[in-house]
């Protein structure tokens, strides 16, 4: 799951509603609404993260952190390191050779102390 699927997952049931119901609202199918849950499909465009920050009616900042994850949820990310130094590109294969080992507080510690060295504090996976 990606932290959008996580993410529209957790408004549905905070709105008591069906996927069936949302996808017919915002015009894909349940089967794409599912795969885009479930971190299957590629995050949407910027138009249909825009269909559905209206569909949940939220603003601000709500919707700026919607916009944020969406950009944060490729289910299969490629690291180009060829032009970087050796470390960046042995970080690189460390985190995919063992990423699927890791265990969740494990990858969350991980993924607060990169958002404390880079700044980033884009999703709050911690």
């Amino acid at each position: 799951m990606t932290p959008l699927g996580e993410k529209i997952r957790e408004l549905r049931r905070e709105r008591g509603v069906s996927q069936k119901e949302m996808a017919a609202a915002i015009g894909v199918s349940a089967a794409y609404l599912s795969s885009l849950e479930h971190g299957r499909a590629s995050p949407p465009n910027w138009a249909m993260v825009q269909k559905i920050i209206g569909f949940f009616n939220v603003i601000w900042d709500e919707a700026d952190e919607l916009q944020r994850i969406a950009e944060l949820s490729h289910p299969r990310v490629v690291v180009d390191t060829a032009h970087l130094s050796p470390c960046a590109t042995e970080l690189a294969n460390l985190l995919a050779a063992h990423i699927a080992s890791l265990k969740d507080g494990e990858i969350k510690v991980l993924l607060k102390q990169l958002k404390a060295v880079t700044g980033d504090r884009a999703t709050d996976g911690t």
